[in-house]
């Protein structure tokens, strides 16, 4: 009776603890509805491996992250790239792009696994749009230099790199990140867009203040343009290392409002 009583009792405390987990997971706060995906796309320059402190955030707060790891040879090429990891999902995804990565994200966030963008310190070009038209009528950037080579790829000037890109991060950090950048096509800069997903998709902005690649005004008009939820943080360009809890929240309130939005709808 007693081996029986004891049986009993480990079922029934595992059952309350998978209860508490459920009660904590993404999916089982909104009912099974919520996102519980998370594809992050990269910018210019950087790789995804930039993104590491985004991805621990939200491991631990039991979302299912993958990683873009964009080639930056034409828009096509990483568009294709994101959505190669969006059809690898198994549910409703939030779909994140830094920089550059608004740009794939707007035209690969058509996708139907789709239910949230969000732009962190990032293009949002619309359709028919190049990305090089959004910087038409706003300031110039002088800390952030791209130095376009004879193969038509780009670099951030080495003597500018940390002040344009990453002014937030140690010297060692911005020097590692200057030598192991990854150059872009500058062509994709005037690549048309075919989509653009946050014309039916929810979106939500993260714009650092004290971002010296983008003129402000120009974040928040395309922020607002497209109707983001807007979040501000004081950090650089480089925002999505730098602000990790930050953004991982941002991504994590889309991923819950996306689903009231589409109980609503």
């Amino acid at each position: 009776m007693k081996k029986t009583q004891t049986i009993l009792a480990t079922v029934a405390a595992a059952a309350a603890l998978n209860s508490t987990a459920d009660a904590q997971s993404p999916t089982a706060a909104a009912g099974g509805n919520q996102a519980k995906n998370v594809v992050l796309v990269h910018g210019a320059f950087a790789d995804g491996s930039g993104w590491r402190g985004v991805y621990d955030e939200l491991t631990k707060r039991g979302f299912r992250v993958t990683i873009v790891q964009n080639p930056l040879t034409s828009l096509a090429d990483d568009v294709a790239a994101t959505q190669a990891a969006l059809e690898r999902q198994n549910g409703p995804t939030i779909l994140v792009g830094h920089s550059w990565g608004g740009t794939v994200i707007t035209e690969a966030g058509a996708h139907s696994n789709v239910v949230g963008l969000v732009y962190v310190s990032a293009l949002a070009p619309d359709a028919g749009e190049t990305t090089g038209q959004q910087y038409q009528g706003f300031a110039a950037t002088p800390e952030f230099v791209i130095e376009t080579h004879r193969n038509g790829f780009g670099y951030i000037s080495l003597e500018k790199f940390k002040a344009g890109f990453a002014h937030d991060v140690s010297d060692a950090d911005a020097a590692f990140m200057r030598d192991s950048q990854v150059p872009i096509n500058m062509s994709v800069f005037e690549t048309r867009l075919q989509n653009a997903a946050w014309r039916t998709k929810p979106s939500w902005a993260v714009i650092a203040t004290e971002d010296k690649a983008f003129d402000q005004a120009m974040l928040v008009h395309m922020a607002e343009r497209i109707g983001a939820n807007i979040t501000k943080v004081p950090a650089s360009h480089a925002v999505f290392m730098t602000q990790p809890k930050v953004v991982a929240g941002v991504i994590e309130r889309a991923a819950k409002e996306a689903a009231l939005k589409a109980k609503k709808e």
